[in-house]
């Protein structure tokens, strides 16, 4: 039996007991802008890989650990903690994981030497793993039923836009400053995220009867190292190279051991399996899982477009992701009122929907000639979408979970956005340079041997190479470029395919009505408050 713990007195409250307006509002603030931090630190340093190779003399697998170390620690650890900010209190989490990320920002920022960036964003993703579980965990802890949807709204629109907003300021740091400024902007958001957390952030936490599912966290942790370690060597070693079936095969035998643990464990498990029986966490789960996918996997096909096709700098490309990330965030804000107006199920069915229009519609219409106009309406549709669908999943998923396990929630939530992630960035990724490969095969006759073995490398090779090509020059950009293009549309293609699959599921088996769906997690709640209040009367008096 768990028991609530009331949020401290030193945060201001109405009447009934519950923040007032002013606080929820800063406390919305205060977890937007840890969020923030975290989200941009994410995809940040993607901007500065060439810089890192250069001053620490360092390889491109090397530097790409650099990068991936963080999502990794990340992703690993954000059940296991997640459980534990629920325990010893999500305040007190938020606020050492808070420090600890700052922390590791400004060793990073004055790193020495590859080893030195390694550790700090080993320690970054850590502490990444103990604030972006709380953030949500906060929200849906401490905000009434009536607003907790358009705080969940806010909370989506800053983690699926986050992203991008976060590579353009990175970009735009990188351009005017030096690339170790980059670690500047996590940094601040941090100290600005920790005073707000000091001030309005109330303190909760729940008592359990059952000890800590210790095994069950390192089982986790394991599998989902295995897991997107492979996705994340896969497209660069080959999946077939050892290092990449060897994690594979762990991260699979992790998990089918952690779903078995769990249902040993039931009602002590660090997640209850059980429940993904039941449509509401199914249907969120898979929606993000694939929305998610689709967004990383576009991330990564939008970037050499934007630079190798139409010869745009980094800053530039980043600003031409920015309409898509405003409408996501806009539409994010709307969905929970479209959700109380016409259900939950009928707002993401909606949302995938206009998301698969969207990716038809670059398929359709993009081309080396077309340039930024033919994708543009694509990425709009695309990013309303997203915005519509994310929202209700999210709710679907932590009004899934008693309260006594909204860490879990929020922590199974960012799991599955990060294995989303690493999926979307693996198969269309691969799907893409294998269409470029296809096509550009059949474009190069005429071209030197060498020449024509390193621009069936990439389109960046391509560009590289074509100079010393002389006459043959223009001749292979252009084959390039139109042979990126058939990759890009045979990539969004199978996007498009795999959203529709999801459409047809979630107006099928897309999860109840968002209204009846609450109601049912408030009765319980009310339940569970209730016996745990006549128990804590019994024990004053």
């Amino acid at each position: 039996m768990s028991t609530i713990e009331p949020p401290r007195a030193a945060a201001p409250m109405n009447d009934a007991g519950t923040p007032d307006a002013r606080q929820l509002r800063s406390i919305l603030i205060a977890v937007s802008i840890a969020l923030m931090a975290v989200i941009a630190s994410v995809s940040g340093l993607n901007v500065a890989q060439t810089h890192m190779a250069v001053e620490f003399g360092a390889s491109q697998n090397t530097v790409l650990w650099i990068i991936n170390i963080y999502t990794l620690a990340l992703a690993a650890l954000l059940l296991p903690l997640g459980a534990i900010g629920d325990r010893l209190g999500r305040k007190p989490m938020l606020i050492t994981g808070l420090t600890i990320f700052g922390t590791a920002g400004a060793v990073a920022g004055l790193a020495p030497s590859a080893e030195v960036m390694i550790a700090a964003r080993v320690a970054a993703g850590v502490s990444a793993a103990m604030i972006m579980p709380i953030t949500l965990a906060v929200i849906t802890s401490t905000f009434p039923e009536q607003q907790r949807g358009k705080a969940i709204g806010v909370w989506t629109g800053v983690a699926g836009g986050g992203g991008i907003l976060g590579m353009f300021l990175s970009a735009l740091l990188v351009d005017v400053a030096d690339w170790r400024w980059l670690f500047v902007l996590p940094v601040v958001l941090v100290v600005v995220a920790l005073a707000m957390t000091l001030k309005s952030v109330p303190n909760s936490r729940e008592h359990s009867a059952h000890s800590f599912d210790t095994t069950g966290a390192l089982l986790s942790a394991v599998a989902v190292i295995g897991l997107i370690s492979a996705l994340q060597e896969g497209p660069e070693r080959g999946w077939t190279a050892p290092v990449t079936l060897i994690s594979v095969i762990v991260g699979v035998i992790a998990t089918v051991g952690f779903v078995a643990w769990e249902l040993h464990r039931q009602d002590a498990s660090l997640l209850d399996v059980r429940l993904f029986r039941e449509r509401d966490l199914a249907g969120g789960s898979i929606t993000l899982l694939v929305v998610f996918g689709v967004q990383a996997g576009i991330a990564v096909v939008l970037f050499p477009f934007f630079q190798a096709v139409l010869g745009w700098s980094g800053l530039l490309s980043t600003v031409a992701m920015m309409p898509m990330a405003v409408m996501m965030m806009m539409t994010s804000g709307l969905a929970p009122k479209m959700a109380a107006r016409i259900g939950a199920r009928s707002t993401m069915t909606m949302g995938v929907a206009l998301a698969t229009l969207g990716l038809a519609l670059m398929a359709l219409f993009v081309s080396v000639d077309g340039g930024y106009l033919s994708i543009l309406a694509g990425m709009l549709a695309m990013g309303a979408g997203m915005g519509l669908s994310m929202t209700p999943s999210t709710e679907a998923i932590t009004s899934s979970l008693p309260r006594a396990k909204q860490g879990v929630a929020s922590a199974l939530n960012d799991v599955t956005r990060e294995f989303g992630t690493a999926l979307g960035v693996a198969m269309l990724g691969a799907l893409l340079s294998a269409g470029y490969r296809s096509a550009i095969d059949d474009k190069l006759d005429g071209i030197p041997q060498g020449a024509a073995d390193t621009a069936r490398e990439g389109i960046a090779n391509a560009v590289e190479v074509a100079p010393s090509t002389g006459t043959h020059s223009q001749d292979l950009i252009h084959a390039a470029q139109q042979s990126f293009v058939d990759g890009w549309q045979q990539a969004m293609w199978a996007g498009a395919a795999l959203m529709g699959v999801l459409l047809v599921y979630i107006a099928f088996r897309g999860p109840k009505d968002s209204a009846s769906a609450i109601t049912v997690t408030e009765e319980a709640e009310t339940g569970a408050v209730q016996h745990g209040g006549s128990s804590a009367a019994g024990q004053e008096a």
